[in-house]
């Protein structure tokens, strides 16, 4: 199985709200996922992660996301 980092969009229509999602590469973007681990404001600029639990996943093997990375730097979960 393989295992994504990636974003989960919540929120109502023009006002997007995310979560940071660890899921399956097969399920859908808004389906089912293995483990939340934060979530990101993009219109506050709110960001907040479980860092070591992201880099727990990472370890293990989860490739993230062009997007989720960049969001996983700027939390200083890896670097």
């Amino acid at each position: 199985m393989a295992v994504k980092i990636r974003l989960k969009r919540m929120g109502r229509k023009k006002d997007p709200f995310y979560r940071m999602v660890v899921a399956d590469e097969r399920a859908p973007r808004d389906g089912r996922n293995i483990e939340e681990l934060g979530y990101y404001n993009p219109l506050s600029k709110d960001l907040k992660l479980d860092n070591e639990r992201a880099r727990d996943w990472l370890s293990k093997g989860a490739q993230p996301t062009d997007t989720a990375r960049q969001l996983l730097k700027k939390s200083g979960a890896i670097d």
